[in-house]
Order: structure tokens, then sequence, then C-alpha cells
């Protein structure tokens, strides 16, 4: 049996207001290929550079709980400030971010990257000291290499101690394309 795509949507946008989504998520189009964004009431929860949903779903549910839908609307603020981005036209996200499940190293890590200017870079080892650990470079890289929300916590604006463009979770060209967007890089 087939339901009529009015009637799903429908059914999603009704889920979304009537508070039975835990997690809505949908298809981003970006410069850098589709991105999977999710996100529930206290935030964006993930930006994926693979898009293929169904290994997100389990995760999703695990975080956020088990009601999760493709839910278009839950991702508008997102899309929005994504579409901006990627267009040159915002230097800042304003988009709260739900970081359930992680630990409070993590957390203070992302709260420092996400002070990071747009067009600038930092080191691992200089934002481990900005996190209050200042030895903890390579604890750094590996928050760098987990983060769930890449793009809007800007792992891509973090760069070896010599000024290399050292990995990226979501791959090197990309890590290149944000920071030539941004300037960062000619």
């Amino acid at each position: 049996m087939t339901v009529p795509t009015d009637l799903d949507l429908r059914f999603r946008e009704t889920a979304a207001r009537s508070g039975m989504l835990d997690a809505g998520y949908d298809l981003v189009d970006s410069p850098l290929g589709p991105l999977l964004v999710a996100a529930s009431d206290r935030g964006l929860l993930r930006i994926s550079f693979d898009a293929e949903i169904e290994q997100h779903l389990e995760w999703l549910a695990r975080i956020a709980g088990r009601n999760v839908l493709r839910a278009p609307r839950r991702v508008d603020a997102a899309r929005r400030e994504l579409d901006e981005y990627f267009e040159g036209r915002r230097h800042a996200f304003g988009l709260a971010v739900d970081l359930r499940e992680v630990t409070p190293f993590t957390e203070r890590v992302l709260s420092e990257l996400a002070r990071v200017p747009f067009g600038e870079t930092v080191t691992y080892g200089a934002l481990a000291a900005r996190a209050g650990r200042p030895k903890a470079a390579r604890a750094v890289g590996m928050t760098m290499n987990r983060n769930r929300i890449p793009i809007v916590l800007p792992c891509h604006r973090v760069i070896g101690a010599n000024g290399s463009l050292v990995g990226y979770a979501g791959g090197l060209e990309r890590k290149v394309a944000l920071l030539t967007l941004e300037g960062a890089i000619l």
C-alpha cells in the first residue's frame, strides 16, 4: 500500500506540531553535496556529509527518542542558515545545538570551537588550551573527528600546528572548499 504524498506530509507536520516528534530530519542541498540535517526541539542534532538516511536513523532514535521522521520543516532554520552561509551572506550561525550525550570535555571544546570566527583558523593545541587542557591536542583532534554538527560547529577551521590541513571527517576536499569559501585559504 502506498500512502499519497500529501497525506504523508500532513502526517509528518501534525506529528511535529503535536510534540510527538523526537527528531526530524531532511536532506539539504549544498555545494558540497547533499547534507543530512537533523534537529530536535532542543536544537540541531546532526549534519552529515553522508546522506544515507538509514544509517542515521538508529543513532537519532538512540540520542533523541524513537519518534524520528523525515520532517523538512523541523530543519527549515538550519536549511536557511546553511544556504546563507554557502551564498557568502552568513558568517555566524544562530542555531541552537543539541549536544546531549557528549562528555563535558567535548562540550567545552565544541563551545570554544564555535567561537572561532569565520575566515580564521586555530590549531588543535590552541583549541585545547582555550578549552582548559593545553596538553590535550590529540583529544581535541578526536573531538573534531567525531563532531556531529560540522560547518555550524566549524571543525574545518582547525589545522595542524605547522599550518597543514590535516584530516577532516568530511574529506579533505570539503575542508579546503569550506576554508576557501571563508577566504581562509586562496
